[in-house]
C-alpha cells in the first residue's frame, strides 16, 4: 500500500478512464458468458464436525447430504381418512409424485407395514417421500395438492420440502433507493449521489458472477449469493462514499479533477484498501470454525468485498474523471469558477460552528459522563446475548401463512410435535450380549421424559441396528436439546455398561445440535482471533498500544450488541412476526459467525476513518484533546451518512422473509448504527480523552521492529500554487482548526489542517497577511491548477 503506487494507480485510472471502464464492462460480459455457458454448481454443504451424529451416518454407510426425506400429509373432514375413495385418490396422487424427476421413493400409509403413518382417530395420514437435492419442490406441491377439495386438505413439509433461501426483491430495491436519497441530500448532486450506488452495484454484480463460476471449483452453498450481495452492497457503497467525499473536498479546495482524484485515492482510497483487507481477513478466518458451509460463505463474501474495493480504487476514479466537475452541486461549481461572490457585509468574522463541532466539543469536555452513558446503552442492548441459544428453527416457528407452518399444524395434532424431529439411535451389536442390551434399552426408552414413541430395533446391516425415537417436542425446542443430552450422558451410558454395545444418536435433529455445540465451542476462539487481528492492524497503522486496545474492546462490544439484539428480536420473538419470519426460535448457527466476521470488519472501517484523521492531527500538534475534537468533527458527517446508508441496505434484507438472511441483515443494520453513533462518536473519543496523551504512546523497541504502514497518506502536493494549510496557535479553536493567521477578514474562512483530510469547508488558510494580503478567488486557483 505504498503511497506512490496508490498515487500512480489513481493517476493512470483517471487518464485512461475509458480503458478502465471498458475493462470492467468487458469483465462483466465475459463472466456473464461463462455463467450462461456453465451455469452454477452450488451445493448443500453439511460436512458435520467430528461428532456422534457424523459417526452414526458413517455406521449406516450413508451421509447427511446424499438424499433428503419430506412428507405429504392429508386430513379429511366429514369422512374417514381410510375410506376406499380417499385411498384411491391419494394412491393415484402418490404414484404421480413417485414418477417425478429426483423422487427416489414414496412410502404410503396404505401399504402393509406402514400403518404407523395413519391416525384414523384424527383422520390424518402422511407419506414419506425420499428425494435428491435437485427436486422441484413447487412441482411436488402442485401434484400433491391437485386432489384437494372441501373435504380433503393436503400439505407438504419436512426437511426435503423446507423453504429455500431466496435473494432479490422489492425490499432490497427500496434499500438502495433510500441510500440514493441519503447521498443526494448529502452531496446535492445527482451524479455524486449515483456514483457510490453505481460503483457498489458494479463491484457486487461482478463478484457474484465470479462466485457463480467459482462454484464449479469450490464447494459453495447457494446462500453465498444472498449473503455476498448483502455484505457487498453495504461496504461497497460506503467505500465509494468515502472516496467521493474526499474527491469533492479536494475540488472545492482548488485542485484540478485529476489532482483531486489522486488525492482522494491516495488518502481515503488507502483507508478503503486497509479497511477492505481487514474485512476480508475476518471473513477468511472463519476457517477456524471448521465448517465447510461457513468457510464457503466466508470465501464468497471475501471475494465480494475484494471486488468492491477494486471498484472503489479503479472504476470510481475513472467515472470521476469522466464526470469532471459535475460531481459538485451547481452552487459549488459557480463558486469554484468564480461566478458567485459573497457580499462583504455578509462575511462572517468567526467560522460557523457546525453541529459536528459542537458534539465533538461536548464529548471532549465531558468524557467521563459521555463514556458512562455509552457503556450503559451498550450493556442494555447486549444483555440478551447471555440467553442466546444456537440451533435451527423448525416449521413450528415459521410464519402462519407459510406452507411449512400449515403442514406442521396439520400433522402435529395427529402425530405429535416431534414428528419431524426423529432421533436415530445407531447401535453396534457385535455379539448376543450387546443385542440383548439394545433390546433392554428399547423397552426402557418410552419411560424417558419427553419421548413420544420408540420403534423396535431394526437391522441396518451386519452388526448394526437402528432405533427411531420421536421426541414430544419440536426439533427447535429446548426440551429436545435437553433430551439428546440426557440420552447421551445418562440413559445410553447406563444401558451399555457391562456390554460391548455402542450407541450413537444421529438424524437431522441430532446433527443440528452437534453443529451448534461445535460452533459455540469454536466461537470464543474466532472472537479472540478477530480481536487480536484488529489490535495488530491498528497497532501497525497508528503505532500505539492503548489505542488498538480501545479499538479491539469496542469492536467486541459492538459484536455483543449485535448478538444481543438478534436474541431479543428473533429468539424471544419481539419483532420476528413484523419481519414476516414467524415466531421466536433459536438463532441459526450460521448467524453468529457471520455477524462476528462482518461486524469486526465494519467496526474496523469506522475506526480507521475516525482515528486516521485524529492521528493526522496528532502528528502535527501533539495535542490529544485537539486531535480528538478535530478528528471527530471532520469525520462525523461522513461516518453518520455511511452508517445510515448501511442501515438502509442491511435492513432491506431483513424483510426478505427468510429467517437466516433477515437475522443477518437486521443484526448488521442495528449494530452498524450503534457502532457509528454510540461507539465511534461517543465511547472511543471519550476514552481517548480520559486516557490523555498516553493513548498515542508506543514503545521504542516496538517502533524499531514494527513495519511502517500509512493508512491514510498525506495529500499529494499536486498544485504547487495552492496555499499551504497550517495550524498556528489554534490548539483550542472551536471548529476543527479554522485558523486565519493575520487574515481575519479573508473572504473564505477555512477549515485548515495540514492535509485537511475531511474538512467540512475547504478554503485557503493564509499564513501571514504579508504573503497573501488578497487571496485569489477559488475559481482562479482552479484555473491555474488546470
Amino acid at each position: 500500500m505504498e503511497g506512490s503506487s496508490v498515487h500512480t494507480l489513481a493517476r493512470w485510472c483517471s487518464r485512461h478512464r475509458f480503458v478502465v471502464l471498458g475493462g470492467w464492462v468487458g469483465a462483466v460480459v465475459v463472466l456473464i458468458g461463462l455463467v450462461v455457458g456453465m451455469g452454477s454448481n452450488f451445493k448443500t454443504i453439511a460436512d458435520l464436525p467430528n461428532s456422534e451424529s457424523s459417526h452414526a451416518y458413517t455406521l449406516l454407510g450413508t451421509s447427511a447430504t446424499s438424499t433428503e426425506t419430506g412428507r405429504i400429509v392429508w386430513h379429511t373432514t366429514g369422512q374417514s381418512v381410510d375410506t376406499a375413495q380417499v385411498r384411491a385418490d391419494v394412491s393415484s396422487m402418490l404414484n404421480k409424485v413417485a414418477s417425478l424427476p429426483d423422487v427416489k421413493a414414496v412410502q404410503s400409509p396404505y401399504t402393509a407395514g406402514d400403518a404407523a403413518q395413519l391416525n384414523v382417530g384424527q383422520n390424518t395420514a402422511y407419506a414419506n417421500v425420499t428425494v435428491t437435492h435437485g427436486v422441484n419442490v413447487d412441482q411436488v406441491q402442485k401434484v400433491a395438492q391437485s386432489i384437494e377439495n372441501s373435504d380433503l386438505q393436503v400439505e407438504i413439509g419436512g426437511q426435503a420440502f423446507a423453504p429455500k433461501t431466496k435473494s432479490g426483491g422489492i425490499a432490497e430495491v427500496v434499500g438502495i433507493v433510500a441510500a440514493l436519497l441519503i447521498l443526494l441530500l448529502m452531496f446535492r448532486s445527482a451524479w455524486a449521489a449515483a456514483l457510490p450506488i453505481v460503483t457498489g452495484v458494479a463491484g457486487v454484480a461482478t463478484s457474484l458472477l465470479f462466485v457463480m463460476v467459482g462454484s464449479h471449483f469450490v464447494n459453495l452453498s447457494s446462500d453465498s449469493i444472498t449473503l455476498g450481495s448483502l455484505i457487498g452492497l453495504g461496504v461497497g457503497i460506503d467505500y465509494a462514499l468515502f472516496v467521493v467525499n474526499r474527491h469533492r473536498k479536494a475540488l472545492t479546495a482548488g485542485a484540478s479533477v485529476t489532482e483531486a482524484i489522486q488525492e482522494a485515492v491516495n488518502t481515503s482510497g488507502r483507508a478503503v484498501i486497509f479497511a477492505g483487507l481487514t474485512v476480508i481477513a475476518a471473513l477468511l478466518a472463519m476457517v477456524v470454525v471448521g465448517m465447510g458451509v461457513l468457510t464457503g460463505m466466508g470465501q464468497a463474501a471475501a471475494v465480494t468485498v475484494l471486488f468492491t474495493v477494486l471498484a472503489a480504487i479503479t472504476l470510481l476514479p475513472a467515472l470521476l474523471s469522466i464526470l469532471g466537475l459535475r460531481v459538485l452541486s451547481k452552487r459549488q461549481r459557480r463558486r469554484l469558477l468564480g461566478q458567485e461572490t459573497t457580499p462583504a457585509a455578509t462575511r462572517r468574522k468567526r467560522p460557523r460552528r457546525t453541529p459536528a463541532g459542537l458534539w465533538a466539543a461536548l464529548v471532549t469536555r465531558f468524557p467521563r459522563p459521555m463514556a458512562t452513558l455509552a457503556l450503559i446503552v451498550l450493556a442494555a442492548l447486549a444483555v440478551p446475548v447471555l440467553a442466546m441459544r444456537v440451533g435451527e428453527a423448525d416449521a413450528s416457528s415459521d410464519p402462519a401463512h407459510s406452507t411449512s407452518r400449515q403442514y406442521y399444524e396439520l400433522i402435529s395434532p395427529a402425530f405429535g410435535k416431534g414428528i419431524d424431529a426423529t432421533l436415530i439411535l445407531v447401535a453396534e451389536t457385535p455379539d448376543a450380549g450387546s443385542a440383548q442390551a439394545l433390546n433392554t434399552l428399547a423397552k426402557n426408552l418410552p419411560s424417558v421424559p419427553d419421548i413420544a414413541s420408540v420403534s423396535a430395533p431394526i437391522p441396518a446391516r451386519d452388526g448394526v441396528q437402528v432405533i427411531q425415537v420421536t421426541p414430544s417436542s419440536s426439533a427447535g425446542a429446548k426440551a429436545t436439546v435437553n433430551l439428546v443430552d440426557h440420552l447421551r450422558n445418562d440413559i445410553i451410558p447406563t444401558a451399555t455398561a457391562g456390554s460391548h454395545l455402542k450407541v450413537d444418536i444421529g438424524g437431522e435433529t441430532a446433527s443440528n445440535i452437534d453443529i451448534a455445540h461445535a460452533l459455540m465451542s469454536k466461537l470464543p476462539l474466532y472472537l479472540a482471533l478477530v480481536a487480536l487481528l484488529g489490535f495488530l492492524l491498528l497497532a501497525l497503522a497508528f503505532r500505539s498500544l492503548l489505542l488498538p486496545l480501545v479499538g479491539a474492546v469496542s469492536n467486541l462490544a459492538t459484536i455483543a450488541v449485535a448478538l444481543g439484539v438478534l436474541t431479543a428480536i428473533f429468539q424471544w420473538g419481539w419483532a420476528s412476526k413484523l419481519l414476516s419470519v414467524g415466531d421466536g426460535a433459536p438463532i441459526s448457527y450460521i448467524v453468529p459467525v457471520m455477524i462476528v466476521g462482518v461486524m469486526f470488519g465494519l467496526s474496523m472501517d469506522y475506526q480507521v476513518f475516525l482515528i486516521s484523521r485524529m492521528h493526522e492531527e496528532w502528528t502535527h500538534t501533539h495535542d490529544n484533546t485537539r486531535s480528538i475534537r478535530v478528528g471527530l468533527t471532520e469525520t462525523t458527517k461522513v461516518i453518520a451518512t455511511a452508517a445510515v446508508i448501511m442501515l438502509c441496505v442491511f435492513s432491506s434484507f431483513g424483510f426478505s422473509g427468510q429467517r437466516v438472511v433477515s437475522s443477518i441483515g437486521i443484526g448488521l443494520a442495528l449494530a452498524v448504527v450503534v457502532d457509528a453513533f454510540v461507539v465511534r462518536m461517543v465511547l472511543v473519543p471519550a476514552l481517548m480523552r480520559m486516557i490523555g496523551n498516553r493513548v498515542w504512546a508506543y514503545p521504542r523497541w516496538a517502533d524499531r521492529i514494527t513495519p511502517r504502514l500509512a493508512v491514510e497518506g498525506p495529500s499529494p502536493d499536486t498544485t504547487g500554487t495552492r496555499p499551504v494549510s497550517v495550524l498556528v496557535g489554534a490548539a483550542e479553536a472551536e471548529t476543527h482548526a479554522d485558523v486565519l493567521v493575520g487574515a481575519a477578514e479573508a473572504d473564505t474562512h477555512a477549515d485548515v489542517l495540514v492535509g485537511a483530510a475531511e474538512a467540512e469547508t475547504h478554503a485557503d488558510v493564509l499564513v501571514g497577511a504579508a504573503h497573501y494580503a488578497s487571496p485569489a478567488p477559488a475559481g482562479q486557483h482552479w484555473q491555474r491548477n488546470r
